[in-house]
């Protein structure tokens, strides 16, 4: 799943390198950390935030079938 959100936010940001993505496993859940350079920030959360609402349930509907939930977190 973190190879997912990576793919999509390389495609939205404009400095992949800065490019940060990672997945923390909890007892329950994975959540997905997000980290990109400030000027990039609007392009990932979008306005009034429809980008990081659309990557979120893109994830819930590709992991509707895992036991674990799947939490995607955009990180300043």
């Amino acid at each position: 799943m973190e190879e997912l959100v990576r793919y999509i936010a390389e495609h939205l940001v404009e400095y992949k390198d800065e490019l940060d993505v990672q997945a923390v496993e909890k007892e329950n859940e994975v959540v997905i950390e997000v980290r990109v350079k400030d000027s990039d920030m609007g392009k990932i959360i979008g306005k009034k935030g429809r980008i990081a609402k659309d990557i979120r349930t893109i994830v819930k509907a590709a992991t509707v079938n895992e036991p674990k939930k799947y939490v995607v977190e955009i990180i300043e």
